[in-house]
């Protein structure tokens, strides 16, 4: 890549819908640093207006404006002059008679708002898509080793506080960080032209947000009467995913079959040690680890046996023969995910035509991009919850010290309790679930729910171990896992009410941790 120092700005192409601030901006461009300004239309004429010397793009490039302004920047003295490479197109720009452009200040027709309005046409939505605006922003933002681009009039006070500092120019930085900006800007103005046009058609689009794809139109949504489709990030290639599995047989799968399956999959990376989640609605329902994945979907299996009836069964390691036998013969599933299946098990399992077997190939790591949630008029974002907690990382609270054995339990359900919806209890007690309260209003009740579901299981709850997704705010739900024996518990702490919830520990001969981390669910 070339060298350069910051170039003083000698010209700067000025062309905006938003005129918001574009006359003071300009006018310092021009009085405070002698900037030449070309500019165009609407712009040149309030520039004009306002007693700022400025240049009509048709007398810098030596053509008239036509098919109603159409036709007016696209032009290579215009896009000559800002894509130029400084240090080796100036012969060519010389015998051109093209001039530098070093600053371009543009912002693009007013798309989302002439769509907004309720009588717009199909026709003034066309005519309202900008050509010669996002072409200019885009090679400015290409060429930023050399030139600046401003598509906010936010940042024109910034601007010039740079020109000012640099004594006429803007800093290298500065124009790459601007560069960024401009191009997610033009990203945005054509996702909002593609979701528009693809709005006037009957078929779902081939991409949204730009970088989706859709990859398979479903029967229905969670439910017959709502319409869906699967989309997948194409600029995720690898195969460690529901959105890139290869799905080896059964029918095709629904909109809640994917959702399913990847809240399993994605629970089942997190343990080392061979893995089994089974998934229902969204919640587990039976996870364990064991020295064998068959072993692992026995210990799952039998945590709720009840609830694994046409479930999602997620392994971390490949699935074999023997373990797909051991599936057919206990449960109706309707989702197999794995990384890897092999043959013997694929003969076994063609046999039972419907199910749906996913090869992922690799197990891959959590996912950690960014989550995405849709809320009426737009979108929340957060970060994926990959924290890890590890026994370093954990404070006894309690009077009594957590055996080895217990440590190593609440860990194991403290990792299960994060992929439990909120309100979340999880029992455990030898690396396997014995009973999880979810999604209820009230912590307590979903402690009472866990009690029951391991009672009625007739597992023996004297000596297992409790997380919760969020602190206690009362000593109830200790108090109750207390009377059926529970002997270790770990939550994040937090609470105004931590001391009454340890002294219920203390009375009751618990172990408490605290994790100083919630994992709150929805």
């Amino acid at each position: 890549m070339a060298k350069t120092a910051n170039p003083k700005i000698k010209r700067a192409l000025v062309s905006v819908s938003n005129k918001e601030g574009i006359v003071e901006f300009c006018s310092s461009l021009s009085n405070d640093y002698g900037i030449e300004i070309i500019s165009t239309g609407g712009t040149l004429k309030t520039l004009l207006e306002a007693g700022i010397d400025a240049i009509d793009i048709s007398d810098h490039t030596g053509f008239p404006e036509m098919m109603d302004g159409r036709v007016k920047t696209l032009h290579p003295k215009v896009h000559g002059g800002i894509l130029a490479r400084r240090d080796i197109d100036q012969e060519v720009m010389a015998e051109n008679q093209i001039k530098e452009i070093d600053l371009v200040v543009v912002n693009l027709y007013p798309f989302i708002e002439t769509i907004a309005k309720e009588d717009t046409t199909l026709e003034i939505a066309i005519e309202n898509i900008d050509i010669g605006g996002p072409s200019m922003v885009r090679s400015a933002a290409k060429n930023n080793l050399f030139v600046g681009v401003v598509v906010e009039p936010g940042d024109y006070k910034s601007v010039l506080e740079e020109i000012s500092k640099n004594e006429g120019a803007i800093s290298l930085e500065t124009r790459r960080k601007l560069a960024a900006k401009a191009f997610s800007h033009t990203a945005n103005y054509d996702s909002a032209i593609s979701n528009y046009l693809n709005q006037q058609q009957e078929t779902k689009p081939k991409y949204i947000f730009g970088k989706y794809e859709l990859k398979q139109e479903l029967r229905y949504g969670e439910n017959p009467h709502q319409s869906a489709a699967f989309y997948v990030n194409t600029s995720e290639l690898n195969e460690d995913n529901i959105s890139s599995a290869k799905q080896l047989q059964g029918k095709e799968l629904s909109y809640n079959n994917i959702a399913d399956t990847d809240a399993a999959y994605e629970c089942v990376k997190t343990f080392i040690e061979p893995a089994c989640v089974i998934v229902k609605h969204a919640n587990p329902c039976g996870i364990a680890l064991g020295s064998s994945i068959l072993e692992a979907y026995e210990k799952a299996f039998a945590s709720d046996e009840t609830s694994a009836f046409g479930g999602i069964i997620a392994f971390n390691r490949p699935l074999d023969g023997a373990t797909a036998s051991k599936i057919i013969t206990n449960q109706f599933v309707e989702v197999i995910i794995a990384p890897g299946v092999t043959e013997d098990s694929q003969k076994i399992l063609s046999g039972k035509e419907n199910i749906r077997v996913l090869d992922t190939e690799v197990l891959g790591e959590q996912n950690n991009n960014p989550k995405l949630l849709s809320v009426a008029g737009g979108l929340l974002l957060q970060d994926s919850d990959i924290a890890t907690l590890s026994d370093q990382d954990i404070k006894i609270v309690s009077e009594r010290e957590p055996s080895e054995d217990e440590i190593q339990n609440c860990l194991f359900a403290w990792k299960v309790c994060k992929f439990v919806k909120s309100n979340a209890i999880v029992y455990t007690k030898d690396n396997q679930t014995i009973g999880i309260g979810a999604g209820q209003m009230s912590r307590i009740d979903s402690a009472q729910i866990a009690a029951s579901k391991a009672l009625e299981r007739g597992f023996k709850t004297e000596g297992c171990s409790m997380a919760s997704d969020a602190f206690f705010p009362f000593r109830d739900g200790i108090d109750a896992a207390a009377k059926i024996g529970i002997t270790s518990v770990i939550q994040p702490g937090g609470s105004m009410r931590d001391q009454e919830v340890i002294d219920a520990a203390n009375e009751a001969g618990m172990a408490m941790l605290f994790t100083g981390i919630r994992h709150f669910r929805h």
